[in-house]
């Protein structure tokens, strides 16, 4: 059976789509894991330790297949997702070429497998080799003037069989820019655009993968430095006001989609590891602040609000502990819920933890309500590890401040409990 699958091979190539089709999806049934042939597609790249590992062609054409024709580029989208948890495929899906199409083809606006590229590039960014080569690459960009399009820009790598050029093609010369700052602004945009008819808005894709994406990139220091560094507002304006990436993120804590919210709040956590930063997180937009290195200042990023929202319920507060509160979080209405899957409260309350380990974190945290937001939290949770965790979090909020801790960090091993591998989804890879 399995020399009749790997006979499929060679027609990826033909000349004609439907043949070409077929035979995809065909071979597409045997890409997820536990498939019984799912070995054809790794055959050859098992080099030995002083051999390079060379591409075999089946992965080479699903790499050229995904800028095919609408039902080819699917397959092939879905088949490099369902193969790339392994880690012999990723130095052949981060190479330039591959990884320029795939960004390119992530921010065009009329990319209709957006989607899908964007859970591409989330199952990649579990490898921190793949993490690495994202933080400091370029795209090329034409900038543009079209009052048509959602973005200023065409990303001219992005051509291929679901994606083409705009017409008139732009004239301007192309200029090389960080690919992560311009799929951030996409990510935001299509949170702002939520028309349920996909037909009718600006851009094809949800892109809420990019959550995911950006939350692997954030495990590193590198990753986190980047997130709390001021860069211009709008990444083609390098004269633009100086803006925290991570400010451009924090509101979806509490979007309705699962996988959005959910990358948002491990981005907010991993962050909060970068002490340095927690002035900057905590402290509003209207207040100037600098994360060094290097000192360069920008608006606060105002993430506590975010941070409790989630936490926060229905319970009517006296009118002392309203005033304590941030603005977005006094006066909830009756109808109010907390967030409903326990890893992201768990996520959340790990993110305050965090922020307890310096002095000025936890005078604001107290200062600004969190424990009146907590102490219902903790009165409604059913679950014991989250439950343990806010009350190591009240005791670090609640404790009195000796010569012990004051002007100290505390150390972050000991204000969260060791990580459980089934509740960290930050590095999961999805499947289809």
């Amino acid at each position: 059976m399995e020399s009749q699958v790997k006979e499929l091979i060679p027609f990826l190539r033909d000349r004609n789509p439907q043949v070409r089709q077929i035979a995809l999806s065909n071979l597409l049934s045997q890409t997820p894991k536990d498939s019984p042939h799912r070995s054809i597609f790794f055959q050859g790249l098992q080099g030995g330790s002083l051999q390079k590992l060379q591409e075999t062609d089946v992965i080479r054409d699903l790499k050229l297949l995904c800028r095919d024709q609408l039902a080819v580029a699917h397959d092939a989208f879905r088949a490099l997702v369902n193969l790339s948890d392994s880690p012999l495929l990723v130095p052949f899906l981060i190479e330039p070429s591959f990884l320029a199409f795939l960004v390119s083809y992530i921010l065009n606006p009329d990319a209709i497998l957006a989607d899908l590229a964007s859970m591409l590039l989330s199952n990649l960014t579990s490898s921190s080799s793949a993490c690495a080569a994202l933080l400091n690459f370029e795209i090329p960009i034409i900038p543009t003037t079209s009052i048509a399009s959602p973005a200023s820009y065409y990303p001219p790598q992005s051509r291929s069989g679901t994606c083409s050029a705009p017409l008139p093609y732009p004239s301007t010369e192309p200029k090389q820019l960080l690919a992560l700052p311009l799929l951030i602004e996409a990510f935001v945009q299509t949170a702002v655009d939520s028309l349920d008819d996909k037909s009718k808005r600006s851009r094809k894709g949800d892109l809420h993968f990019l959550s995911s994406v950006f939350a692997n990139i954030s495990t590193s220091p590198t990753g986190r430095l980047f997130f709390v560094t001021p860069r211009p507002r709008d990444a083609l304006n390098p004269d633009s006001a100086l803006e925290y990436p991570l400010s451009k993120v924090v509101a979806f804590t509490e979007h309705k989609d699962t996988i959005r919210r959910g990358g948002v709040a491990s981005i907010i956590k991993h962050c909060a590891f970068q002490t340095s930063a927690h002035q900057a997180i905590l402290s509003p937009d209207t207040i100037l602040v600098a994360s060094p290195p290097p000192s360069v200042v920008a608006p606060g990023i105002g993430a506590l609000p975010y941070i409790l929202l989630p936490l926060a319920g229905p319970e009517e507060l006296d009118l002392e502990d309203q005033e304590k509160l941030p603005d977005a979080l006094q006066f909830l209405p009756p109808t109010k819920k907390r967030e409903a899957d326990s890893v992201l409260r768990l996520t959340h309350i790990e993110t305050l933890l965090l922020l307890c380990t310096t002095r000025w974190g936890r005078d604001y945290l107290r200062a600004n309500g969190v424990y009146e937001i907590i102490r219902g939290a903790h009165m409604e949770e059913t679950v014991d590890k989250v439950s343990e965790h806010i009350e190591r979090l009240v005791q670090l909020i609640k404790g009195t401040e000796g010569s012990d801790t004051a002007g100290h960090q505390i150390d972050a091993s000991s204000t969260m409990a060791e990580k459980d591998e089934d509740t960290d989804e930050d590095n999961r890879i999805e499947e289809i």
